[in-house]
């Protein structure tokens, strides 16, 4: 388990011939909250983005995360669902209990890389609470409801 801040700016690296192909820069997420694939930035001058299905990883390791083939990187078709960091943005949307309190606004993730699984969120209350308090992990087992306005979940 890790939360996307580590995963993020990661080398992705292919296993058959040992070469990188790019940087891992977001994750896209389905609307149940789970995690589908890695967006991965690769390129010069001109990046694009593509996206590794979360299935296709062979392995998340410290210094780099390792796929098997090349092939299996795809163009996004459309736009994901959702993403932690770009567009449909989860990043500083507001988190609050299926019992209407308001925990915060959402900085991270931690999710379980193998499966997709997200078991956490990392909430903030603000600059100075972060400060004085630090941040809160809120642990989850239930699919959040992800909406427009504001990410509903259920704390253990």
């Amino acid at each position: 388990m890790r939360t996307f801040s580590l995963l993020k700016g990661l080398p992705v690296y292919e296993l058959k011939k040992g070469k990188k192909i790019g940087e891992v820069c977001d994750l896209s997420i389905s609307g149940s909250g789970m995690v589908k694939g890695l967006l991965i930035k690769k390129g010069g001058l001109f990046k694009k983005s593509l996206l590794i299905d979360i299935q296709d990883v062979t392995s998340f390791g410290w210094d780099g995360v390792m796929i098997e083939d090349e092939d299996k990187l795809e163009t996004l078709p459309n736009t994901p669902e959702f993403t932690l960091d770009h567009q449909h943005s989860l990043q500083g949307k507001i988190v609050m209990t299926s019992e209407g309190q308001k925990l915060g606004i959402l900085e991270d993730v931690y999710f379980l890389e193998e499966l997709g699984t997200i078991v956490g969120y990392e909430i903030s209350d603000g600059f100075f609470s972060d400060i004085t308090e630090g941040k809160q992990v809120v642990k989850t087992s239930d699919s959040p409801a992800i909406g427009k306005d504001a990410i509903i979940v259920k704390v253990k």
